[in-house]
C-alpha cells in the first residue's frame, strides 16, 4: 500500500454551542470510512484519540468532543448533510476561488441587513464537495440544503432562502407572524 502524505487542514466542527476548529479530522475520517466494516463505536474512539493527539481538548469536555465527532462521523458516512440543533448553518463550498469568497461576503451581509447569526463555514476540501453531491461550485448550502451551484446568487435571494430557514426552524406560527 502506498504511502499517504496529506497535510493536515483545520476543520471545524460544532461541540456543544461553539464551533472548534480541528486538526487532522478530515485525514482521520477519511481513513476511517475506508474501513466500511468498522465498527462505529471503534470508529469514533479511533477518531477521538486521533484528534486528541493533534488537538487541545479542554479538561471535562472529553464526553462533549466524542458526541460530536460521533455526530459528524455519521454524517459524513451517510453522505449527507444532516444538521441539528436549530441553528441556521452555512456552508460555502469551492475551491476558495474569487467566487466562492464573494459567495460568503454575499451572505455576510444579507445576515448583516438581516440581523441574523448563522456559522458560517467554508469548505474547500473536494472530497467532502463531492459528498454533498457538488459537482460545481461555488455552493452553498444552508442547514444541509443545496440552495444553489455553479453561480453566484443575488443577496436578495441569499435573504429569501434565510428567511425560509428561519421560518421552517421556527415552525408554521412564526412563518404567519413574519408574513
Amino acid at each position: 500500500m502506498a504511502e499517504v502524505n496529506d497535510a493536515p487542514v483545520q476543520r471545524q466542527i460544532r461541540i456543544g454551542r461553539a464551533t472548534v476548529g480541528l486538526v487532522g479530522f478530515d485525514i482521520a475520517v477519511n481513513r476511517l470510512l475506508a474501513e466500511p466494516d468498522l465498527d462505529p463505536e471503534e470508529a469514533v474512539g479511533r477518531l477521538y484519540e486521533t484528534v486528541a493527539g493533534q488537538n487541545y481538548i479542554p479538561p471535562g469536555m472529553e464526553e462533549e468532543y466524542r458526541e460530536a465527532l460521533a455526530r459528524e462521523f455519521d454524517r459524513l458516512k451517510g453522505g449527507r448533510a444532516a444538521e441539528g440543533g436549530g441553528d441556521l448553518v452555512i456552508r460555502v463550498l469551492g475551491p476558495g476561488c474569487v467566487s466562492c469568497n464573494n459567495l460568503q461576503s454575499v451572505v455576510i451581509e444579507a445576515m448583516s441587513v438581516m440581523g441574523i447569526g448563522a456559522d458560517v463555514f467554508q469548505v474547500h476540501d473536494p472530497d467532502e464537495i463531492g459528498r454533498y453531491g457538488i459537482t460545481r461550485t461555488p455552493a452553498l448550502l444552508i442547514n444541509g440544503e443545496v440552495k444553489c451551484s455553479g453561480k453566484l446568487p443575488t443577496s436578495s435571494q441569499v435573504e429569501e432562502w434565510l428567511r425560509e430557514a428561519i421560518d421552517a426552524q421556527a415552525g408554521p406560527k412564526s412563518a404567519r407572524r413574519q408574513s
